[in-house]
């Protein structure tokens, strides 16, 4: 026999089963002002209005049983879902389509957000232009010179590592 879990399901009336005497009961609440519910046991037997269900009749429950859900179509099956196989090889066409869907893909990460308010935009505009100048003078500099990479060098060698 299995035991009951640790933390029981209630019925809509709030009656349990208490994990260690495996009685039905009421598991103590708290209340608003701070104080403490007693646990209360439930006769056995005893099942309050909340809990009791609506009568069916056999005939009813079979049918309960094959209603389908709502929205369903009899007789449809979904399209089957293209699977692409990575051993087969695409065509030129669809090389190229997939190259474009990168491409959109990189854009759109590119873009820069939209301004709630175009008075912010034209405070920020001069600092803007500034610094895309400087990133132009930054990108034509790329490498530095050699003497200046040999003098670097030598001076990280001289540093002392502890």
């Amino acid at each position: 026999m299995s035991l009951p879990p640790i933390d029981p399901t209630t019925s809509a009336s709030g009656i349990a089963v208490d994990p260690q005497t495996l009685e039905r009961v009421i598991p103590e609440s708290r209340r608003l002002d701070g104080s403490v519910r007693k646990q209360l046991k439930i006769r056995p037997g005893f099942t309050p209005q909340e809990d009791v269900r609506r009568f069916r009749g056999t005939k009813q429950a079979q049918m309960d049983v094959n209603t389908l859900p709502k929205g369903h179509i009899i007789g449809w099956t979904p399209p089957p879902s293209k699977e692409v196989d990575p051993s087969k090889p695409l065509s030129k066409s669809a090389k190229k389509n997939a190259k474009r869907r990168e491409k959109k893909a990189n854009d759109k990460k590119d873009d820069e957000p939209v301004k709630d308010s175009w008075e912010e935009d034209a405070d920020e505009a001069p600092v803007a232009a500034a610094t895309q100048k400087d990133e132009l003078t930054t990108n034509n500099n790329e490498a530095p010179p050699p003497d200046a990479v040999e003098s670097l060098s030598s001076k990280m060698k001289k540093l002392d590592v502890r």
